[in-house]
């Protein structure tokens, strides 16, 4: 059964990402490895990275493309699980990820927002949920790279990450789908924070439109 290695991008993170790293303490299946890949903080990211002892890289050209990829190509594991430095992996996350991946090249799952009233928490779940499903029926499944995992060889096959500024995990993700089984993993539960609500909902929504329309430019500036 597959050895999973977790990669995280962050690019000060300071605030977000030891909630994150303690979510990940918290699987009932433990990960082989956590790579967080720096992308030119200025903050205490690096130090709390290490200090948790994740293996930290240092990724100097700025794009989140070029962080994912770097975690991709050092990772040693057969699959590769991503999140993001402000999201929170249920304790289930890895296990239920494990359980769906023989026959499969790629995994996604479910996300809603954390630290918001419970109401607006259910509400993000189902709405995400929903066009998780649309993007499946159409045939275009839309693989978000804070809850996502794939096999590293078939990856690498599929030529990795496209370095653009945005969509770049969705792209693998379609790319992945080319080459084999893609399944959605109902129990792989990610929340992840509210803090692109910030600019308004309108913005927030707005932005997504032109990212699920092939857009690859402006996703959401600094905190990517």
């Amino acid at each position: 059964m597959p050895a999973f290695t977790v990669v995280i991008p962050a690019r000060n993170e300071a605030r977000y990402l030891p909630h994150t790293l303690r979510a990940l303490e918290r699987q009932t299946r433990a990960p082989e490895a956590v790579i967080v890949v720096d992308n030119g903080s200025r903050d205490d990211t690096v130090l709390i990275a290490q200090a948790w002892g994740a293996q930290v890289l240092r990724c100097e050209p700025r794009g989140v493309a070029l962080a994912r990829q770097m975690g991709l190509d050092a990772a040693q594991t057969d699959w590769v699980a991503t999140t993001d430095a402000d999201s929170l992996p249920v304790p289930g996350w890895l296990d239920c990820l494990h359980e769906a991946a023989p026959g499969r090249v790629a995994l996604y799952g479910p996300m809603r927002f954390s630290g918001v009233a419970p109401h607006w928490a259910r509400l993000s779940g189902v709405s995400y949920s929903g066009f998780l499903h649309l993007a499946r029926v159409v045939g275009r499944p839309n693989l978000a790279a804070a809850n996502m995992a794939f096999s590293r060889e078939a990856a690498l096959l599929a030529g990795g990450y496209p370095a653009v500024e945005a969509y770049e995990d969705v792209i693998l993700g379609q790319a992945l789908a080319r080459l084999g089984r893609v399944a959605y993993v109902r129990g792989a539960l990610v929340e992840t924070s509210a803090r692109r609500l910030d600019r308004g909902l309108g913005p927030f929504l707005w932005q997504h439109l032109k990212n699920i329309t092939g857009h690859t430019r402006g996703y959401f500036g600094d905190d990517r």
